[in-house]
């Protein structure tokens, strides 16, 4: 990708593709990106460690496993219902946005900039994303440290519309490029492989084993069940 076909009189004031985009009221990001992606992985760090600490308090011999999938609950609650939640009220005025959360979404629309141009997909699905597996994240967290059996259903049930939603993301960023030419990321590897790709796959990856292992804990009950109820009958 080049900025060839576009002429000075074309370019906008801003580091988004395409760069005759118009983005109303759009004011640079003052805050440095080591210290924006520091911020976002010391909330991350921090939501982690409270979770551990509570977990261990409400369940001293909690496995490691079950430890590891509240954190990732914990953490999705945290992303979906702020985060995410922060750009589903503030849509309408991103590229203007100058608080800590407005300057990360703005750092992270270098790979997609329909987060700063009020997509429809993108503001649709980042507001379900937020009102639904944003608080049930949180519910599910719980259940798992309680070591509840109903986590089961409700992991299953977040963990695919996370991927459900991850899946349809990707797939119009692809079709709207090949099929319209649209141009959504800047042209550095950097920004599509690792905002776009990596930071994105984790909730297609964990999400999908977290199914995996809950229909395989659900198969394993329904088995012990139908063993009882079958001697029972004898």
């Amino acid at each position: 990708m080049s900025t060839s076909g576009y002429t000075e009189a074309t370019m906008a004031d801003h580091p988004y593709f395409p760069p005759d985009l118009d983005l109303p009221g759009y004011t640079p990001n003052q805050i440095g990106v080591p210290i924006l992606l520091a911020s976002f992985a010391g909330a991350v760090g921090f939501a982690c460690s409270v979770t551990s600490v509570v977990a261990r308090t409400v369940r001293p011999g909690i496995s490691k496993g079950q430890l590891l999938t509240a954190m990732w609950f914990v953490v999705c609650g945290c992303i979906h219902l702020f985060f995410e939640g922060y750009f589903a009220y503030h849509n309408a005025n991103m590229p203007a946005r100058m608080d800590l959360f407005g300057q990360l979404w703005k750092e992270y629309a270098l790979s997609d900039r329909r987060y700063l141009t009020r997509d429809s997909f993108t503001v649709c699905m980042e507001t379900v994303t937020a009102v639904a597996w944003g608080p049930l994240s949180f519910v599910i967290a719980w259940l798992v440290v309680t070591d509840s059996p109903f986590r089961h259903p409700l992991q299953i049930v977040v963990s695919l519309g996370q991927m459900y939603g991850d899946v349809l993301y990707y797939a119009i960023f692809f079709f709207d490029e090949s099929v319209y030419g649209a141009v959504y990321c800047r042209p550095e590897p950097f920004y599509f492989w690792a905002y776009f790709v990596m930071m994105n796959g984790f909730w297609i990856v964990i999400p999908g084993w977290i199914i995996y292992t809950s229909v395989i804990e659900t198969a394993k009950a329904f088995r012990v069940a139908e063993g009882s109820a079958k001697v029972k009958s004898l």
